[in-house]
């Protein structure tokens, strides 16, 4: 195509820096947001230094990108072969063996042990449990959350305390690690090779697993790794269960929330919120409680971002401890059974 060929030989980063530049401001900073440090700073740096976007690179970046999008999402659906086969009546066939070689160079340069989560649980299960803890963490931090937590959920409380400790304190792995580790389970899991540092693993992925397993396997795990990590412990209580999540509460659980929260910490709480999770919370007052509370937020002016978010705090740790003693309940990744 003659408008693909003004970027035929560009660099992916360069690639990368136009179609963000492209984008707009908005999606660009969500889409950089997601990217490694070291590719942020990469892609920045590329678009510093572009004074201006020539319109049929324009043109041509941004329907590459569409066409990688596409092919992509045919991959998953039916394979290679089929993505192959939907490109060629597309784009004809010269088209499709490039845009095809395309997502085979990035997908090289992607996540490792795409086939293991692909593969069924209880394989990976049966697998892992020979494995070390430290590899086992390192495999479930590129894993899907729920499927990671039903692994997890299988190991002896031991080991699941060992495993989740190495996942929270994961910040970065060498890609030389990454290599060793997928020649020693490549004909079981996957064989590619990370060519730079990645980030994985840390809190917010030990959230993401606790938040899809039990209950029980939660609170064990929780309860180990307030001996063993206490501000680890901390932190991931700390994220569990946002302010936000309020609103997958039952209506009871919330008036028994709002009957121990303070006013003041309510007022601030509910500052810069969504309507939903107002409604939510106005649902559960009675009108009076209601119409005083709007009066006394109007009047109340602007508050701190960080007193804000401390006074959330304060509500989530009251819903935390209702949860801790039983009184509410939240929901899980496993539902609890229930017994008569």
């Amino acid at each position: 195509m003659e408008e693909t060929a003004g970027v035929t030989g560009m660099s992916g980063i360069k690639k990368a820096a136009l179609l963000l530049i492209s984008l707009g401001v908005e999606t660009s900073a969500e889409i950089l947001r997601l990217l490694p440090d070291s590719m942020i700073q990469k892609v920045s740096y590329e678009i510093a230094n572009i004074d201006y976007v020539n319109p049929n690179e324009h043109e041509a970046i941004l329907e590459e990108f569409i066409e990688l999008s596409q092919a992509r999402q045919y991959v998953v659906d039916g394979g290679v072969e089929y993505a192959r086969e939907v490109l060629n009546r597309a784009l004809g066939a010269q088209r499709a063996k490039e845009v095809i070689d395309m997502l085979t160079q990035i997908q090289l340069r992607e996540r490792p042990f795409n086939i293991a989560r692909k593969a069924d649980p209880m394989q990976l299960k049966n697998l892992l449990l020979n494995e070390q803890p430290q590899t086992v963490a390192l495999i479930l931090c590129y894993m899907q959350p729920d499927k990671a937590a039903a692994i997890l959920a299988q190991f002896p409380i031991e080991l699941q305390t060992d495993i989740s400790e190495r996942i929270g304190t994961i910040t970065r792995t060498s890609p030389l690690v990454i290599e060793k580790i997928e020649k020693v389970i490549e004909s079981k899991f996957s064989n590619y090779i990370e060519n730079e540092t990645e980030t994985v693993g840390g809190v917010h992925t030990l959230v993401e697993i606790l938040n899809s397993v039990g209950r029980s396997t939660e609170k064990n795990i929780l309860s180990a790794l307030d001996l063993s990590q206490p501000a680890l412990a901390d932190e991931v209580r700390a994220n569990l269960f946002t302010f936000e999540d309020i609103i997958t509460l039952q209506e009871s659980d919330v008036q028994k929330v709002l009957r121990l929260v303070e006013n003041d910490d309510l007022m601030l709480a509910l500052k810069g919120v969504s309507d939903e999770i107002r409604n939510i919370i106005f649902q559960n007052m009675s009108q009076r409680a209601v119409d005083t509370l709007k009066e006394d937020m109007q009047f109340m002016g602007p508050a701190r971002l960080s007193a804000v978010e401390e006074a959330q705090q304060k509500i989530v740790a009251v819903i935390r401890n209702l949860d801790e003693s039983g009184e509410i309940y939240l929901r899980r990744g496993e539902e609890d059974a229930i017994v008569s």
